[in-house]
């Protein structure tokens, strides 16, 4: 089987110079033509995939080749992208900028490769003319297998301006397929980790992804930028699903391997309604997660309901584990604590030997408090904000058995935090990571795992399936 969805990278030189309003604007110029439109973010970002699912109406995807290596790409692609016109695929950083100390792997040019997709450029013009030409040469003659189909000039002053930079691009023999002024309108606002998320402003981020879809149609070249995704190559290999990785993670054994009673196989794939409660965390405070782990979690036979820690007072009715990931509890700390009632719920549900997953957000909420302000204190642990920025790939390895994974378990994961807790690991360590130093961290007791590190499941299915094992028998 083979991917044949249209598609293109948005790339740029470097970061800021314009990829997220080209890409969003681009998703959303085409979804206003009738186009059924597969929106993807290069990188472990969570926030850009809110306006492109904004900008859609599709999940945004994550494609990581550090967190779920370079195979899962291609199958993950197709599974998003399953019964769409056109794909748009947002970079990351600049076009060549990747994994630290690891060569191509997991930067946008490496993405593009495995996706087989012409790439278009944004280059941010405003202070340059001619030389736009020398810089445009240099990306696109870098690696002659990233194919740089033409570029979108952002930030572009003056009629003049853009003459001046349209000639020497023709002189380059590079396509410009469109031309943006900068507009106050497509601005979103950002803080200590990025943009806003769409769901802290999301009367505002409509606004702003309409302003930036009429701003990419008024200056781009939509039919030949669909002509250039028509042009990409197939995508080989079967789509990704989560079924069968399911299924295939219980034959390899893979969430068993401490031990522990297994469920069988048309168990862990059906999930039908009544299996096991997973209660997810959700709402403004928490909207860091990957689509991909609820519906492994389903595919395991869990009941996954969403829940909203600022505004439900309880747990979901007959919640038997729980799911707490990223964001920012940080900005919601006060209204995080005054829910009181949920926050003795969850310590409840902790103290029974509940399995609950907690990734960064989710360990700062388990936490006895943060920034001296009462959370669920199920972790004999203090929370509070930090000016310094936590940020990179991470090699792990799980030092205890876990309700996530046996010992000995390796995965992949990705820090980006001001936060710091204390202290940083309990007195069983969820994982041992090798760089930047050698060090322990995270929290593993009872049911609990809880941890900085964001991990991407379809790199490991075992972790859905054995917290949903765990769910059964808790």
């Amino acid at each position: 089987m083979t991917s044949s969805v249209p598609r293109l990278v948005v790339a740029a030189p470097s970061s800021g110079s314009g990829k997220t309003t080209v890409a969003t604007g681009l998703m959303a110029a085409f979804a206003a033509r009738g186009l059924a439109v597969s929106p993807h973010k290069v990188g472990p970002d969570y926030i850009d995939p809110g306006y492109h699912a904004l900008a859609t109406g599709r999940v945004g995807r994550n494609l990581d080749a550090y967190l779920c290596g370079p195979e899962l790409i291609g199958p993950l692609f197709a599974h998003g992208a399953r019964g769409c016109d056109i794909a748009v695929v947002e970079g990351v950083m600049g076009l060549y900028d990747g994994a630290a100390g690891e060569g191509e792997l997991a930067s946008t040019a490496h993405v593009a490769k495995l996706l087989g997709a012409p790439v278009v450029l944004v280059v941010d013009a405003s202070s340059q003319s001619r030389s736009v030409a020398a810089l445009v040469h240099g990306f696109a003659s870098w690696d002659p297998r990233v194919r740089v189909g033409g570029v979108i000039l952002n930030k572009v002053a003056s009629d003049r301006h853009e003459e001046l930079l349209r000639e020497a691009l023709e002189s380059a023999g590079v396509p410009v397929f469109g031309v943006l002024r900068r507009l106050p309108q497509v601005d979103t606002p950002s803080r200590h980790l990025g943009l806003v998320p769409v769901a802290e402003r999301r009367v505002a981020a409509v606004d702003a992804v309409a302003a930036m879809a009429a701003q990419v149609a008024d200056g781009c070249d939509l039919p030949a930028l669909l002509e250039l995704a028509r042009g990409a190559r197939e995508v080989p290999g079967a789509a990704w699903d989560a079924a069968e990785a399911v299924s295939g993670a219980a034959a390899a054994g893979a969430p068993l391997r401490a031990g522990g009673p297994p469920g069988t196989p048309d168990e862990a794939s059906s999930g039908k309604a009544g299996g096991p409660v997973v209660a997810v965390a959700a709402g403004a405070a928490f909207t860091f997660s990957y689509a991909e782990h609820t519906e492994l979690l389903a595919a395991a036979g869990a009941e996954v309901v969403p829940f909203d820690p600022l505004r439900d007072e309880r747990l979901p009715d007959g919640t038997a584990g729980l799911v707490v990931g990223g964001g920012f509890p940080e900005v919601y700390a006060a209204e995080l604590s005054a829910n009181e009632p949920l926050r003795e719920a969850v310590a409840a549900l902790a103290a029974r030997g509940a399995p609950v997953a907690a990734e960064c957000a989710g360990l700062l909420y388990l936490c006895r408090e943060l920034d001296g302000l009462p959370m669920c204190g199920v972790l004999d642990a203090g929370a509070r904000m930090s000016e310094r920025l936590t940020l990179g790939y991470r090699d792990a390895v799980a030092v205890h058995d876990s309700v996530l994974a046996a010992a000995g378990t390796r995965m992949r994961g990705h820090e980006f935090h001001r936060t710091v807790v204390e202290p940083g690991a309990g007195a069983t360590p969820a994982w041992g990571v090798r760089a930047p130093q050698p060090r322990v961290e995270g929290h593993v007791q009872r049911g609990v795992h809880a941890s900085y590190l964001h991990t991407h499941w379809a790199s490991e299915p075992g972790v859905a399936r054995r917290f949903v094992e765990r769910c059964r028998t808790s």
